[in-house]
């Protein structure tokens, strides 16, 4: 896997963020019953989808990397992925449990209907860290980015690109899955920016965040508000910016777009100007801080050095939190940021189809 290990070693760090307290403890920051162990021990790690790059290019690999370093190469990581099925990641989760797992990662499909799985688990004597998503239950640590500092990012960028044509028509609002906390976040981040310096035609969520369902949302909203009327498109993600961007095209539209993610597509249609922005989110130490959260917890050890942050669920308070912060994304800074941290190369972005577009702007 290409440098999974860049900048890891950057994941022990919390940034310190306004978060929400509670006197409540959510019983991950105090030392635990658990038996103590080992580094031999059993991790569980369960990812939501797989339509996003970001999920098994990255995750995945910088998780299981921390956790093999954490433990002096003693863990075992079991691992599934549900593939957007709400279900299916219950049954894993029940698995997991078979499995006698010592603590379990979960990036949740539907953050709700998890709650009983994590419950479940808790049951059994396994601790639970969430990942990226804040799942319903008694999880006992989560770790994520500022989410609606992301939707802020986002909405900042779009005003930019619209400049003094902000109120000349109508952008439209691509959000993302009602079943994701993350996009309520999102959403709501991006209304506090856009909201009264634009006019909003049409607003989605966006059904599990697929880029073909965004698709049909756009075609939509220009059929509704007429391609004439439309000067900007929030997007979400860079998955659904795919889509939006298609069914723009189709119409003959050549307005900005945003996006969050970095994804190697989405970070070329930024060079080639058919996207505007993405929010680059740096997955190492995310998933570094999960392991470290994991491990410790498995080990019955405190997290008290790990996590700085507190933060609240719709059934939890004061869960310890790593929270890490964002960048906007553009053509600009593509060399400052993606390609200094060793996500991608010049090369991987600079494919043939890119490459009269990336000498322009000086990826060379």
């Amino acid at each position: 896997m290409r440098r999974v290990s860049v900048a890891i070693a950057a994941g022990a760090m919390a940034i310190s963020l306004a978060a929400c307290g509670s006197a409540e403890e959510a019983g991950g920051g105090d030392e635990t019953a658990t038996a103590a162990k080992g580094d031999d021990i059993k991790v569980g790690l369960l990812l939501p989808e797989n339509q996003t790059a970001r999920y098994e290019k990255f995750d995945r690999p910088l998780i299981e990397e921390k956790i093999k370093e954490l433990t002096n190469g003693k863990a075992t990581v079991d691992y599934n992925n549900a593939k957007q099925d709400a279900n299916l990641q219950a049954q894993q989760v029940d698995t997991m449990i078979t499995n006698k797992v010592d603590v379990l990662i979960l990036d949740a499909v539907d953050a709700k209907a998890i709650k009983n799985s994590v419950q479940r688990a808790v049951d059994a004597g396994i601790k639970v860290v969430a990942y990226d998503r804040l799942a319903e239950g008694p999880i006992s640590a989560y770790t994520s980015f500022d989410n609606v500092q992301v939707g802020k990012t986002q909405g900042e960028a779009l005003l930019t690109a619209l400049g003094d044509k902000a109120k000349d028509g109508q952008i439209v609002m691509m959000n993302g899955s009602v079943t994701d906390p993350n996009a309520a976040q999102f959403k709501k981040g991006a209304h506090s920016v856009l909201d009264g310096k634009v006019n909003i035609g049409k607003e989605y969520d966006t059904k599990e965040w697929k880029p073909e369902n965004a698709n049909s949302n756009m075609e939509a909203a220009i059929s509704a508000l007429g391609k004439d009327k439309i000067i900007g498109v929030y997007s979400a993600n860079d998955g659904m910016a795919g889509g939006i961007i298609t069914a723009l095209k189709g119409a003959g539209i050549d307005v900005p777009v945003t996006g969050q993610d970095a994804e190697l597509a989405g970070v070329q249609r930024i060079v080639a100007g058919e996207q505007y922005m993405s929010v680059y989110k740096p997955y190492a130490p995310e998933a570094a801080a999960a392991a470290e959260m994991a491990v410790a917890l498995a080990q019955g050890k405190s997290l008290d050095s790990i996590a700085k942050d507190k933060v609240d669920s719709g059934s939890a308070k004061a869960i310890p939190s790593v929270l890490v912060d964002v960048t906007s994304l553009t053509k600009d800074n593509i060399k400052d940021t993606v390609i200094k941290d060793g996500v991608y190369t010049i090369d991987e972005i600079c494919t043939g189809k890119y490459k009269a577009a990336c000498d322009k702007i000086g990826l060379k």
